[in-house]
């Protein structure tokens, strides 16, 4: 590629800070900032905010042993048009947009698409996955259901020209939106979805959905279509999620005021929407076809997104719940810990640079008796926000109504109010601003929590802080909380907790990387997005680079690592994505022998916008010369059917 269309890139939502209006944060006035000098002495002294250990600024250690116990041959570092994984590993294609999931729907056709065929099929750009074992109570590992996440469309690599009109595509674009359902087996160690499966369900952007919790039928979220203010129909830029212990799937609206045109007539209302990013030139021109997403016309709509949804995918059925408890920002996921005293607590990233990171704590408790009882456990609790201390403890600020800023004066006369605007809540409150805070998981073997904060171009070396150390950060960090207690019985509902710092992304050579000694020059990543923890407690991390793989080198991968022992931080690059792709949603099996990793945007990221269908970067995974790229899960084992990893 020429060197000036690489520069010819399209923003990044999540790179673009949304101006705060509404007050100086608490910590600006009351937290003592640190000094560049500072925060690097800190970094290399190891002091009590930064725990990397021995680390590499000089480049890998040649000819050293690895410590790791991860014992894969590590793939290169480099750009192609193929999947590459490592050696003795098979990466299998599951199932690809357009591929049938309900009973009866229509096999894929590039040039006869429709929105009911969309409707049946596997939607675009698949994210988040979870795997629930069949029987709904057992561990099987070889059969269950595969719930897969759809974040977005890319209209220039679905469509052929000439194609569809706008109505028509509009319609296709929204039913490839929301979230997929499929049965799935493995047979002979091959997986396969199973056709015609009762389980089959797709959830689209045309799905009615309840709105439940303190904001449900608040003024704010009543329309002209829904005057309750309690039903919405539509979820969209579904990106991370989670599940519960009762086997529910919870999906996380993320990029929604993307969809939005045009601005409100109400300047309350337009002052609230700007703390979002909603109003002025959407990503997609869905407002010239659905009022809905038409500002002028229906100027409440986008409070109706950027929630948590929640549903049971064994039932089809099901009527999937927006949990307004849990707050409204660019969700990233919402992944669950079970407190040793039956509390749920759901941790939550805000994918912007400067926002912030949240947990929720649940007020009712789980009785294992009755898990039918749950289902209503997530709209009544307490919202968090976090502040990181220099010393490295961490303060969870509490986001209820009356409690210090968030009162009457201040623009919020309820709870419903400060979860509608848990942004400027959280503003008020004094949270750290983070540096692109996307996934944040709870290790099902220790207790920690890992938070995947992507990058922060923005950040001026006069603002960083022991959080957030570097200023601009373009490689991103890897954070690492330990609430109180011992490993495997930490309690999450805690208000104080401590921090390190595991990784600083990017290269130990140029990029200003930190890992332990023995990295190699495939090794290290940049950009940490989501992640996943195998049955021995190793962190796995896929990367989202976006179009910066061009500063890198390298597309982006998924990486593994040691949270324990002489290997501890040691990450290693196990398989790397497509041209113009990402992973995300990496998950295991119960037996850690399979893992679902999903392929985002093949052949996109990277590549000048006026490549299209008819000579793209990548034609993944067909390289067939009719079909274009194409979304898709892929299954990896192990040819030796061992687990993964070692």
């Amino acid at each position: 590629m020429q060197e000036g269309k690489r520069r010819q890139r399209p923003a990044d939502p999540d790179d673009r800070a949304v101006p705060r209006t509404h007050g100086t944060p608490l910590r600006a006035l009351i937290d003592r900032r640190l000094s560049r000098r500072e925060v690097l002495r800190g970094l290399a002294v190891g002091g009590p905010a930064v725990a990397l250990g021995v680390v590499s600024r000089r480049g890998p250690a040649a000819g050293k042993a690895s410590p790791s116990t991860l014992t894969f041959q590590e793939v290169p570092h480099g750009v192609s048009k193929d999947l590459v994984v490592a050696p003795g590993y098979d990466a299998e294609v599951l199932i690809r947009w357009g591929d049938p999931v309900v009973a009866g729907a229509a096999e894929f056709d590039l040039r006869a698409q429709t929105a009911a065929a969309q409707a049946g099929q596997f939607g675009y750009n698949n994210d988040f996955t979870a795997y629930f074992p069949l029987p709904r109570d057992g561990r099987a590992s070889d059969h269950g259901l595969l719930v897969v996440n759809h974040e977005y469309t890319l209209a220039r690599l679905m469509f052929p020209d000439p194609g569809p009109d706008r109505a028509q595509r509009t319609g296709i674009e929204k039913a490839a939106h929301g979230v997929s359902v499929v049965e799935i087996r493995r047979t002979g160690g091959r997986w396969a979805v199973v056709a015609n499966s009762t389980y089959g369900r797709r959830v689209t952007a045309e799905t009615p959905i309840a709105i439940s919790g303190p904001a449900a039928g608040h003024a704010w979220l009543k329309t002209a279509a829904d005057p309750t203010g309690t039903r919405v129909t539509c979820t969209l830029a579904n990106c991370a999620g989670g599940v519960t212990p009762w086997g529910s799937v919870l999906t996380a609206e993320e990029n929604f005021n993307g969809y939005f045109a045009g601005q409100a007539a109400d300047p309350a209302e337009r002052a609230r929407q700007r703390r979002y990013g909603v109003g002025g030139r959407p990503r997609v021109a869905w407002y010239k076809i659905d009022p809905r997403f038409d500002l002028a016309r229906e100027p409440r709509e986008p409070n109706r997104f950027g929630w948590i949804v929640e549903f049971d995918p064994h039932d089809p059925a099901s009527l999937p719940r927006k949990r307004t408890a849990l707050g409204r920002m660019k969700h990233e996921g919402a992944t669950v810990a079970q407190n040793g005293d039956g509390r749920v607590v759901v941790y939550c990233g805000d994918d912007q640079q400067f926002e912030y990171l949240y947990k929720f704590v649940s007020a009712g408790r789980i009785d294992g008796a009755d898990p039918a009882g749950q289902k209503d456990i997530l709209d009544r609790g307490t919202l968090y926000a976090a502040r990181f201390n220099d010393d490295g403890t961490l303060d969870w600020l509490p986001l209820v109504h009356g409690s210090g800023p968030l009162t009457a004066a201040n623009g919020f006369e309820s709870q419903a109010e400060v979860l509608i605007q848990a942004r400027r809540a959280a503003d008020l409150k004094g949270a750290t601003p983070m540096d692109r805070p996307e996934d944040v998981e709870p290790s099902p073997v220790t207790g920690r929590v890992y938070v995947m904060l992507t990058k922060n171009t923005e950040r001026k070396p006069s603002a960083v802080d022991a959080a957030n150390p570097r200023g601009p950060n373009p490689f991103g960090h890897v954070i690492e909380i330990l609430p109180p207690g011992v490993d495997g019985a930490r309690d999450h509902a805690t208000t104080r907790d401590r921090w390190n710092i595991l990784i600083l992304g990017g290269s130990p050579v140029a990029g200003g990387g930190r890992y332990p000694a023995q990295v190699t020059e495939n090794g290290w990543l940049a950009t940490p997005d989501n992640c996943a923890f195998d049955p021995r407690g190793r962190l796995w991390m896929t990367s989202d680079q976006g179009w910066n793989w061009h500063r890198t080198g390298t597309a982006d991968g998924l990486y593994g690592c040691d949270l324990a022992g002489p290997g501890r931080g040691l990450t290693r690059h196990f398989c790397r994505a497509p041209v113009g792709a990402e992973f995300s949603g990496p998950t295991f099996t119960p037996d850690g022998r399979t893992l679902f990793l999903s392929v985002q945007h093949p052949g996109a990221d990277g590549v000048p916008r006026g490549v299209g269908l008819a000579y793209p970067a990548t034609r993944w995974p067909d390289f067939q010369a009719d079909l274009p790229p194409r979304p898709a899960v892929v299954a990896i084992t192990r040819r030796d059917r061992g687990p993964i990893g070692a």
